[in-house]
């Protein structure tokens, strides 16, 4: 490969986003090459990371000698100050919760294996889980305590796009692990798996697993729930327990990765402590109570007219929150 001159204006961003047009990588592999999140690569090569970056700039340059040796990569990367901005929200936050339920997602498709997630409510489980679901060839189905198994044939039909088909249970369950058998490389993904198990039934989650069974080495299959879920699991199906060959809990936020979400804007440190306590505090601290004060923080400042977030603005945006 022919080594790249790079002149003396480009700084590191600009030649480690050659090297990666000129490679045809992009930067997810990079950040799993430098042993770190893509969010953060992302930020750093589009100039909007805020933390000190000296240990990733040391990696780059050293990934930037392997790639082009000969050359010598800039000392510095682009210049990242400025004012502080406004917050903005980000579409989806990669908290180490989130990666790895994609993470165990994309293992049991590409491997036609099953999983199991399980994490207390508000963690972001489901919402992680409909982010992998936009993903071709995965069926999402979302559980409740009303369903029957012609329910759940009839949500599982409707999420792999087959017609609405009459007929006994055994019939349609034949219909559709012939589907997944027939078009392989489908992930089936049942939300709230703890609501198909009660002392009282075991047929729903049976009827999921002989599917599953017949179509063995065609689908990867990830169940997800409350913790509970895995105890019910053994203790109910023990065969479809004992199948499950991935496993992940969610364990929730870390002050570390609310701090980081909030890099480079403008929030007062007592507003800042205020919002990682709503995040991780153990007993009612959650993704979901924090998604919902930031989105309240965001209409009051734009109401306001304001850039700012203060004490005053989050408890403005709790006032109508039940906490």
């Amino acid at each position: 490969m022919e080594a790249r001159v790079y002149v003396q204006e480009k700084d590191l961003v600009d030649q480690v986003n050659e090297a990666l047009e000129e490679l045809r990588m992009n930067k997810a592999e990079l950040a799993l090459r430098m042993s770190v999140s893509r969010s953060m690569m992302s930020q750093y090569l589009n100039r909007k990371y805020r933390s000190d970056a000296t240990e990733l700039e040391e990696a780059l340059r050293g990934w930037l000698r392997e790639v082009h040796p000969g050359t010598e990569p800039a000392e510095n990367a682009a210049e990242m100050g400025g004012a502080e901005r406004p917050l903005q929200k980000t579409d989806c936050y990669e908290s180490r919760d989130y990666v790895s339920v994609i993470g165990i997602c994309r293992l049991c498709q590409e491997e036609a294996t099953r999983g199991i997630i399980t994490g207390r409510s508000g963690y972001g489980k489901t919402f992680s889980l409909k982010k992998y679901a936009q993903m071709p060839r995965v069926a999402y189905v979302e559980c409740n305590e009303a369903m029957n198994q012609k329910d759940l044939i009839r949500r599982l039909e409707a999420a792999l796009g087959l017609p609405r088909e009459y007929g006994t249970i055994a019939e349609r369950l034949e219909r559709v692990a012939d589907f997944l058998t027939t078009a392989s490389g489908y992930l089936l993904i049942i939300d709230e798996a703890d609501k198909l198990i009660t002392k009282y039934t075991q047929k729903k989650i049976e009827l999921l697993r002989a599917i599953t069974d017949i179509a063995e080495g065609s689908v990867g299959v990830v169940l997800a729930g409350e913790p509970v879920l895995e105890g019910l699991l053994k203790s109910y199906d023990v065969r479809f327990a004992n199948r499950m060959e991935f496993g992940y809990k969610l364990r929730g936020l870390t002050e570390q990765e609310v701090r980081s979400y909030f890099e480079g804007y403008a929030v007062d440190e007592d507003a800042l402590k205020e919002l990682v306590m709503r995040a991780c505090n153990k007993q009612t601290g959650c993704f979901r109570l924090f998604d919902r004060t930031v989105n309240n923080v965001l209409r009051i400042l734009k109401e306001q007219g304001g850039t700012r977030v203060t004490m005053k603005v989050v408890s403005e945006a709790s006032r109508m929150m039940l906490l």
